[in-house]
C-alpha cells in the first residue's frame, strides 16, 4: 500500500485525525492502520464517556485550551450525526473541611479556564442532589456524557466515505523513515506513506523510538477499576459527582457516573497493571513487566506514591474498602450495589526523574509526528486534537 498520510491508532484521536486530514486535504491518500480487529478497542471503549469542561486542567495548557474547545465540538458533532449525549452537569462536592477549602482554589480555577461554575453550601447540595452528602459543592453545568467509542465508529464511517482507508488487524513491527517517505513494516506488508502520523495510546513511546525519537518518558499503566450500580439505583444521582482533588496524590479519585445508557457507575480507583492492555489482575505481560522494571522513573515513582499505592491496591482486593470511598459522598450505598463493570487501562506517561507527565506531548521527526502523551481528557478534546495535529504536521512537512 502507498498513501499520502498513514495514520496509526484506530482510538478516537487517530480516527479523528484522519477525519480532519481527509477533510483539508480531499484529493490526498489517507489511511488508518490499527492491529486490533476493531476500532476504538483499549482507551476509547473503556472510559467514563464523560464530556469534560477542564476544571481541573493547568490554566494555559493544552489540555485546558484543547479541552475547552473540545467539549463544543464534541456536542456539535454530536447533534449533527443524531448521537446520543447528555449535558447533565457535574457536581464537585466537599466532604471535609479541608476539602471545603479547596472549593475556593477551584472556583477560582474555573474562572481562570473561562469555564461557568457556581459554588453551592451543603444544604443546596441535598436539595439538588438527596442521596449525596456534602458540606459544599461547586456546580459545572457544561459537563455532560456521551458514548466515545460511538463518536469514533462514526467518524471512521465519515473518513471511509470521504475516500480514506482503514485496515484492521495489522501490527506495525518497523518506521523505517528516508529522506523522501516513511515505510512502516507490518505483519501484513510493507506501507510507503508520504507522512505518518502516529496515535498508539498504549503502544506511543515504542512506536516513538521505532521513528528514531529520543523519549525520556515510559508508558506506564493504571487499571482504572468501575463497579456498576443496580439498575434501581439509575436516578441515585442527577450529575456526575466528582471529588476535590488531593494535590498530595498523583490520580483524582472515585466518583459516581452517570453514563449515557441510564446506568451509573462508580470508580475509578487507580491499580498499577501488570500489562499495557490487561483490564484485571490476572492479565501479566512478561515484556511490559521487564521493560517498566528497568526504567528508573518507574522506581521513583513507587517510592514517592508507596503509601498510596499500597491503598489503592487493598481498595482494588476488597469490595467493603472500596464502598468506604463510595459511602463518602453516597452513604445508603450497600457493598451488594457493587456489581461487575468493564475495567478501563490509562496509558500514563512517567518521566526519567519519576514525574507524571500531565499535559499531552506531541513529538516529530521530518516526516513524522507522533502523540506521546494524550491522558484524558483525549476523547472529549479528541476534535481539537486531530485539528491541532494536522497543523503540527503541515509545519513539520513543509518543504
Amino acid at each position: 500500500m502507498q498513501v499520502d498520510f498513514l495514520v496509526i491508532g484506530g482510538g478516537i484521536v487517530g480516527i479523528s485525525t484522519a477525519f480532519e486530514l481527509t477533510h483539508r486535504y480531499p484529493g490526498k491518500s489517507i489511511a488508518i492502520v490499527d492491529k486490533e480487529p476493531d476500532l476504538a478497542r483499549h482507551q476509547t471503549g473503556h472510559n467514563s464517556g464523560v464530556i469534560h469542561a477542564g476544571v481541573y486542567y493547568q490554566p494555559g495548557s493544552l489540555k485546558a485550551t484543547l479541552c475547552k474547545e473540545g467539549l463544543a465540538a464534541t456536542i456539535r458533532f454530536c447533534q449533527e450525526h443524531n448521537l446520543a449525549y447528555d449535558q447533565c452537569g457535574k457536581m464537585l462536592v466537599a466532604t471535609t473541611p479541608l476539602e471545603l477549602e479547596r472549593l475556593s482554589a477551584l472556583v477560582d480555577r474555573c474562572a481562570q479556564n473561562g469555564i461557568e461554575a457556581e459554588r453551592i453550601d451543603g444544604a443546596e447540595l441535598h436539595r439538588r442532589e438527596p442521596h449525596i452528602f456534602g458540606l459544599g459543592a461547586i456546580f459545572v453545568p457544561s459537563t455532560g456524557i456521551t458514548n466515545y467509542a460511538a463518536i469514533a465508529r462514526t467518524m471512521a464511517d465519515l473518513v471511509q466515505a470521504r475516500g480514506g482507508r482503514i485496515q484492521l488487524s495489522t501490527q506495525v513491527l518497523a518506521i523505517r523513515e528516508q529522506r523522501d517517505r516513511v515505510t512502516v513494516a507490518t505483519d501484513q506488508g510493507d506501507i510507503d506513506a508520504a507522512r505518518v502520523i502516529v496515535c498508539a495510546g498504549l503502544m506511543a513511546d515504542r512506536l516513538a523510538r521505532m521513528s528514531g525519537i529520543e523519549t525520556d518518558f515510559r508508558i506506564i499503566p493504571f487499571r482504572g477499576e468501575y463497579y456498576r450500580l443496580p439498575a434501581s439505583h439509575n436516578a441515585i444521582v442527577k450529575h456526575l459527582i466528582y471529588p476535590i482533588p488531593d494535590p498530595a496524590l498523583p490520580f483524582l479519585g472515585v466518583h459516581l457516573t452517570r453514563m449515557i445508557d441510564g446506568s451509573v457507575t462508580v470508580g475509578p480507583n487507580a491499580v498499577l497493571g501488570w500489562a499495557r492492555e490487561g483490564y484485571s489482575h490476572q492479565d501479566v505481560n512478561l515484556r511490559d513487566l521487564a521493560e517498566m522494571f528497568a526504567f528508573k522513573g518507574f522506581w521513583k515513582v513507587v517510592a514517592r506514591n508507596y503509601a498510596s499505592g499500597a491503598e489503592e491496591l487493598w481498595n482494588s482486593l476488597s469490595r467493603k474498602r472500596y464502598l468506604k470511598l463510595c459511602q463518602k459522598y453516597c452513604p445508603e450505598l450497600t457493598v451488594e450495589d457493587l456489581l461487575p463493570n468493564p475495567n478501563g487501562v490509562r496509558a500514563q506517561a512517567v518521566f526519567a526523574d519519576g514525574t507524571l507527565a500531565h499535559d499531552f506531548i506531541i513529538e516529530n521527526t521530518a516526516r513524522t509526528v507522533h502523540v506521546c502523551n494524550a491522558p484524558s481528557p483525549a476523547a472529549t478534546s479528541a476534535i481539537p486534537i486531530g485539528r491541532f495535529i494536522a497543523d503540527r504536521a503541515a509545519q513539520a512537512f513543509a518543504d
